[in-house]
């Protein structure tokens, strides 16, 4: 499937993301399902014309509504991801995950992990374009215990990627119980584990 170019105008740029907030704004509430372009037309003001103007088709605003998502949880998180370099920022960082967890409630799920059971096994674009989502949060981890490693904060024979892994792992499985039973504890309990698991590596 060729892509539409992004806009090079500004008015144009601003127009394509009306229209990503309004598709991944419909995701969230209605699953990918849900997300239709009458939908997205109500919400934006944008005509049809101007909807295939910048996306090939609904499958492309569905990517769009991937790479969208990932982009906020990573924003969401700031200046979190970039301080996995420490002990204590990695402290920090599971701290802020389980507060915002109690924040909502224990709704919501993962923004990205929510996608996969929706698209996975149904779209190979789209399982590849959550993957990279999660190799790009992943990476902070594993880029941060890489450089523990370097500083001899971290034994010789500890292995920053597969830390890395098993610590979204974690995450990922404490979120969906989390969510499943509305209890921000299992996100708690899990990653408990997981600072135990990276505290092993320790030097």
């Amino acid at each position: 499937m060729v892509k539409k170019k992004v806009p090079t105008t500004e008015k144009g740029r601003a127009t394509r993301e009306r229209i990503i907030q309004a598709a991944t704004d419909l995701v969230t509430e209605n699953g990918v399902a849900g997300m239709n372009l009458d939908d997205i037309r109500a919400r934006t003001g944008a005509s049809r014309s101007q909807i295939y103007h910048y996306f090939e088709d609904r499958k492309d605003i569905v990517h769009a509504v991937i790479n969208a998502t990932t982009k906020m949880v990573l924003i969401n998180q700031g200046e979190l991801l970039h301080g996995l370099d420490t002990w204590a920022g990695i402290d920090s960082w599971f701290q802020a995950l389980v507060h915002n967890e109690v924040s909502r409630g224990g709704c919501g799920g993962c923004p990205i992990g929510t996608l996969v059971g929706q698209l996975a096994e149904k779209d190979q674009d789209a399982r590849a374009a959550i993957a990279e989502g999660f190799d790009q949060w992943e990476a902070h981890l594993r880029d941060g215990l890489t450089r523990m490693k370097i500083e001899g904060k971290l034994n010789k024979d500890a292995d920053p990627a597969t830390l890395a892994t098993a610590t979204m792992a974690s995450i990922q499985g404490g979120l969906l119980l989390t969510q499943v039973r509305r209890d921000p504890c299992q996100l708690r309990i899990a990653l408990d584990a997981a600072r135990n698991n990276l505290y092993l590596a320790k030097s």
